[in-house]
């Protein structure tokens, strides 16, 4: 798989490093600098524990919005500009429900990958979300992003498709026309623990496509999740008290990388 290409190992482990309310977010602290300095906490804290890769997103820019601003995308990449020459892993950007956002953004900053709902139509808080996966492939191939890889989210948290459909038919019908690089398979929040069987109903069909645990991972769950998906995105687990909004701790991150390795070394 090219998971293993890219990030050297097996089962790996994606690390969200969620920024804190930026300018032009109801929560803005008012202060630039002092994100950056969060930023740089939690990327150093994410790195030193071991993770392999790093995804970087506008996490506290809620309530999100469907369109992002400017200012939202041209904050991410000045951010992303800033800490850059400390990122030891690969990493990729995300702007929350906007797929084309996290394309260009990805563009300016050399992210090697990017996670967002590329397919479906969706209702929940936010509204309806339409997405539009033809323009946002088309995009890619005009900015030469052929390098670029894309996460598919085949069930978004927080949000439920228009019209129910089976698991197993979307996600064969998002590999014959869209041909995803990656599967995420999520809770219902962010947080939430990603229902094993489905993981499982997904692996069943995805063929050679890597599945991701996308939300819920954890120290007591690392063992059963990683027993059939192939790699996993971690984000409030890495936090003090396994609570969304708080600080990384650095001692949740070697806990948890501790027992991937030990998984891993039970593969070779």
């Amino acid at each position: 798989m090219w998971t293993d290409e890219m990030f050297h190992v097996k089962k790996p482990i994606i690390a969200l490093l969620h920024l804190k309310a930026l300018p032009g977010d109801p929560d803005f602290c008012g202060d630039m600098e002092a994100v950056i300095r969060q930023a740089q906490y939690d990327l150093e804290a994410l790195q030193d524990g071991g993770v392999d890769g790093i995804l970087i997103a506008n996490e506290m820019s809620m309530p999100y919005q469907p369109k992002a601003e400017y200012v939202t995308v041209a904050d991410v990449a000045y951010i992303v500009g800033r800490l850059r020459k400390d990122i030891r892993v690969p990493y990729g950007v995300n702007i929350v429900y906007n797929p084309l956002a996290s394309l260009e953004l990805a563009a300016a900053t050399g992210a090697s990958f990017i996670r967002s709902a590329f397919t479906g139509a969706y209702m929940g808080e936010n509204g309806i979300i339409n997405t539009d996966v033809g323009s946002t492939i088309r995009r890619k191939k005009a900015l030469g992003l052929d390098h670029l890889k894309l996460l598919y989210k085949v069930n978004p948290e927080s949000e439920v498709y228009l019209a129910p459909r089976d698991l197993k038919t979307i996600v064969k019908s998002i590999i014959f026309n869209c041909a995803p690089d990656g599967l995420c398979v999520s809770g219902c929040s962010a947080g939430s623990e990603t229902n094993t069987d489905i993981i499982s109903e997904v692996k069943s069909v995805a063929g050679d496509v890597p599945v991701f645990c996308n939300t819920g991972f954890n120290a007591s769950t690392a063992r059963e999740k990683l027993a059939v998906a192939d790699a996993a995105c971690v984000g409030t687990a890495f936090k003090k008290d396994g609570k969304f909004r708080n600080d990384v701790d650095p001692k949740k991150v070697v806990e948890i990388m501790d027992i991937v390795k030990d998984i891993r070394a039970g593969l070779s």
